[in-house]
């Protein structure tokens, strides 16, 4: 059995009084004597014997024979003590031994003890358990999360590196332009995204640095913008969260058309201040075209890519339901003027970090 905090010793304590009560008004409906005389030996006993064995509990339950040893210290202390507080309340002090069935008032107090005591071990025990098994499952989903990220960063780069392989039989200039976008790109992102959170102003920081990139190959294709509300910028939020939702715009939305399009990634609170809404829109088809009726878009969208397309949509799913359950949740919407919407949704909390954002708007 654990130390025992304030609260549980508290907790404890008015289930001892509670049950010695119960024991008093039992000893009072058999006949042993009025109802106030025997709830007071009741707690006095029970008090008593219960503040010894908690006292030897200080420092967690004694192993051992040492534990049965406290249960019969503290039932006989709380014998002796709590008959004397019992008779002074009574005003009819005698020996122990005299004038009463002390045998069985002993026998009683010993049983009493042992019950108590056994219920508050395994309580005790009980709630260890859960706190060990709480830590257990904290650590499994921490270590799923550093799976996740370090499967999603180079993703990411392969990604980025075929294309700078196209791009360089095709305008080596731009080539060596977008291979410098690159190296800046990942010596600013490759350290931020150790950290399990950060402030949305550097997500948003890493996106304008990932469409500048991405613009260097696509050019006049491609437009973006990045809305992040003042108020919103110390908001926390994991690392590269949104970049798997652009790629995602980039590859299914943007570059299948001819004119290219544009991209919009806005954040704002919702539900009264309390969730953050990310969204990562583009103008391109929708994601519906092509679908059986019936097929949700979020999954025709993966459906429809070529292999491991869907894997960065997988990730953020599930991400999110490591990070934080039922309350992160990823839609894709089709609008209804053309295009897709991303939306990322979970609860709102701040970062203690002093960054700012880039917003630039292409």
């Amino acid at each position: 059995m654990p130390p025992t905090d304030l609260p549980t010793f508290l907790r404890r304590g008015l289930g001892t009084a509670v049950f010695c009560s119960f024991i008093a008004l039992a000893l009072t409906l058999s006949g042993q004597g009025a109802w106030d005389v025997q709830w007071a030996y009741s707690l006095a006993i029970g008090l008593t014997a219960w503040l010894v064995i908690e006292m030897g509990c200080t420092k967690g339950w004694p192993p051992g024979p040492r534990g049965v040893l406290l249960v019969l210290a503290g039932s006989v202390t709380g014998f002796v003590l709590g008959t004397a507080l019992g008779d002074a309340y009574s005003g009819t002090p005698h020996p122990l031994w005299q004038g009463r069935s002390w045998q069985a008032m002993l026998l009683l107090t010993l049983a009493t003890g042992t019950i108590l005591s056994y219920f508050f071990y395994t309580q005790a025990q009980a709630q260890q358990l859960q706190l060990h098994m709480a830590q257990a499952q904290r650590t499994a989903a921490e270590a799923r999360l550093k799976l996740l990220e370090a499967q999603l960063e180079p993703h990411m780069l392969f990604n980025t590196l075929a294309n700078l392989r196209a791009l360089i039989a095709t305008d080596p200039e731009r080539a060596g332009h977008m291979l410098d976008r690159l190296i800046d790109y990942l010596r600013a992102t490759l350290g931020a995204s150790r950290r399990e959170r950060h402030p949305l102003a550097d997500e948003f920081a890493r996106l304008d640095d990932y469409l500048a990139l991405m613009a260097v190959r696509m050019g006049a294709r491609l437009g973006y913008a990045l809305e992040l509300p003042a108020p919103l910028a110390q908001a926390s939020v994991p690392p590269l969260l949104l970049q798997p939702l652009v790629e995602n715009a980039i590859r299914h939305g943007l570059e299948p058309q001819l004119a290219g399009g544009r991209i919009t990634v806005r954040a704002q609170a919702t539900d009264q201040g309390r969730r953050l809404q990310l969204c990562v829109h583009d103008t391109g088809p929708g994601p519906s075209q092509g679908l059986d009726p019936g097929v949700d878009p979020g999954a025709g969208l993966d459906a429809t890519a070529t292999p491991g397309s869907g894997f960065g949509l997988q990730q953020v799913r599930e991400r999110l339901a490591t990070l934080y359950g039922p309350e992160g949740t990823l839609e894709l919407i089709a609008a209804s003027a053309g295009g897709t919407s991303a939306i990322v949704t979970f609860p709102l909390q701040y970062a203690t970090d002093t960054h700012t954002a880039t917003r630039p708007d292409r």
